[in-house]
C-alpha cells in the first residue's frame, strides 16, 4: 500500500503569509520556507512583525476567508484518493488551514498549532513534532507503507528524501539547484504522471 504525502501551501493552496503580506503591505511577511530553511527563525520574525503592527488572528483569518485552493487542486486530491491513501504534512497551523481544507474535502492533515491570547494576538506557536514531515514518513515505513511525497520548499526536502520517491512541485530555482535529485513538476498533469511513474517503480 502506498501513501501519498503532500505539502499544503504552494502545492494545494496559495501561500497564506504571502497573501497576508500583500493585503497588509508588509513586504517582509512574503518570506516563506521557499526562502528561509530555518522554520524557527522564520516564525519568530513573523510573530515579531505581527506584534509590532498590532495584527492578530482575526486579521489573518479575514485574508484566509477569501482564499481558494489552487486551480486544479481539488480534482488532483480526488485523483490521488482513488489510487493512494492521502496525508497532508504541513508546517502551517490548524487555525489557518481549516477553511481551505473544507474546500479540499477534508483530507487528513498533520500540522502545528498557534497560541492565541485573550485579545486575539498570536502569542506563540507550538510545533507538533520537530522535523515532523520526515518523522511521519519514517513512521509510515515502520507501519509497512511505501511513500511517495511531493512538496515545493526547503522544509519539504527531508520528507522527500525519506520517502520512497520524492517529487518537487513548482519549486523556486534555489531549491531546484540545491536538490537536483528530485524530479520537478510544474502542473497537476505532470504531478499525476510523476506519481503514476513512481508507483509503477514501487510495484
Amino acid at each position: 500500500m502506498i501513501v501519498a504525502c503532500l505539502d499544503l501551501e504552494g502545492v494545494l493552496i496559495p501561500e497564506i503569509w504571502i497573501n497576508f503580506a500583500e493585503r497588509t503591505g508588509i513586504e517582509e511577511l512574503k518570506r516563506t520556507t521557499r526562502d528561509e530553511p530555518d522554520y524557527d527563525v522564520l516564525m519568530k520574525r513573523r510573530l515579531e512583525i505581527l506584534a509590532e503592527e498590532g495584527l492578530g488572528l482575526a486579521d489573518i483569518e479575514a485574508v484566509i476567508g477569501q482564499l481558494e485552493p489552487l486551480p486544479g487542486a481539488p480534482a488532483f486530491v480526488d485523483w490521488l484518493r482513488e489510487r493512494f491513501q492521502v496525508l497532508i504534512l504541513s508546517d502551517t497551523f490548524y487555525q489557518f488551514a481549516k477553511p481551505l481544507m473544507a474546500q479540499l474535502g477534508f483530507p487528513t492533515l498533520f500540522c502545528h498549532d498557534l497560541e492565541i491570547a485573550a485579545d486575539g494576538r498570536v502569542s506563540d506557536y507550538r510545533i507538533r513534532l520537530a522535523d515532523q514531515k520526515r518523522a511521519a514518513v519514517k513512521a509510515l515505513h515502520a507501519l509497512n507503507f511505501q511513500v511517495i511525497a511531493a512538496g515545493d520548499s526547503y522544509n519539504d526536502t527531508a520528507m522527500l528524501s525519506e520517502a520512497d520517491a520524492g517529487i518537487l512541485f513548482r519549486p523556486p530555482p534555489n531549491v531546484i539547484e540545491e536538490f537536483p535529485q528530485f524530479p520537478v513538476t510544474t502542473d497537476y498533469a505532470d504531478l499525476q504522471k510523476a506519481f503514476s511513474d513512481a508507483a509503477a517503480r514501487l510495484e
